[in-house]
């Protein structure tokens, strides 16, 4: 596998973000990742080594707030800043390449994709939806808690209060997870407002799906509601873009959940990925510690 390649990249306010890259010298297609709440690009080496092996180029990023990127942790200055960068970095990316990207994103980065596609801001060659952050656990009353905050003190530092216990059944990766420098614990709230009202308007709005797209959906999900995957998949049935793919005893990080269940999940999207395309993916060997994928 080519090294990973990592600099720093502008957005339209000024601020940078850190680009992994993982090039390809005969890549069949480019793929985009984008992270969720509190982690990082670094967390997708794994997945990244899974496309890469299989011809893909894999660029992923630190979103504003997160990882590497610097700032103050889970804080936005403007509502939409996230959707803003994406198209940036998914710009960037696709004028670099011969193809169209495919858009990845899990969790919240799942929700920064599907709001991004749908408001024509990005037009990637496909996306792939895993356990996307449409709909939240918390109360109602929270969420108007949220915007009231949003509006007096947007970037107040709280605690997200995600439950690392229940993100994977994999304990080493959970102890990974909790032990990693470069997670952190906070949101603020516009970026929990904006959470809240982006998932409820991809929701209505599943119907604008134009792209072909695979939805992953973690049954046993305690991080984010899996029943805003669930009719957002209602909702885009008749665009006929959409596969959904539900495994009902995962938790919230499919692809980094205990074999042989990550094993599973990969499969469903490699033989997505396939059907995609006319030529074959090409089957790797098995590397010690991957698994069979």
């Amino acid at each position: 596998m080519v090294g990973e390649q990592t600099h720093r990249l502008s957005m339209a306010d000024g601020q940078t973000v850190l680009v992994r890259d993982w090039p390809h010298p005969k890549a069949r297609d480019p793929v985009l990742i984008v992270h969720g709440l509190g982690e990082h690009s670094g967390r997708y080496r794994r997945l990244a080594q899974w496309f890469h092996a299989r011809g893909y180029a894999v660029r992923c990023y630190d979103q504003r707030g997160h990882g590497e990127t610097t700032g103050p942790r889970g804080a936005l200055r403007h509502e939409d800043d996230l959707l803003e960068d994406l198209a940036i970095v998914y710009n960037d990316y696709a004028d670099q390449q011969p193809r169209l990207p495919l858009l990845l994103g899990h969790s919240m980065g799942g929700l920064v994709a599907a709001r991004a596609v749908l408001d024509g801001r990005v037009t990637p060659a496909a996306l792939v939806l895993s356990s996307p952050a449409l709909r939240s656990l918390e109360s109602v009353w929270m969420m108007r808690l949220a915007k009231l905050l949003a509006r007096v003190v947007p970037n107040l530092p709280l605690r997200n209060g995600l439950p690392s216990e229940k993100l994977t059944h994999d304990m080493q990766a959970v102890a990974a997870y909790r032990n990693d420098p470069l997670r952190h614990r906070w949101v603020t709230p516009r970026l929990a407002d904006f959470i809240f009202r982006a998932g409820a308007s991809s929701i209505a709005d599943a119907l604008r799906l134009s792209v072909p797209t695979l939805l992953l959906v973690a049954g046993s999900d305690d991080v984010v509601d899996p029943s805003g995957s669930r009719d957002f998949a209602a909702g885009a049935v008749a665009t006929r873009q959409l596969t959904t793919r539900f495994f009902d005893t995962l938790y919230h990080e499919l692809f980094n959940e205990a074999e042989p269940a990550r094993s599973q999940v990969l499969k469903q999207l490699g033989d997505w990925l396939q059907r995609r395309t006319s030529a074959p993916l090409p089957n790797p060997p098995l590397h010690a510690g991957e698994g069979a994928n």
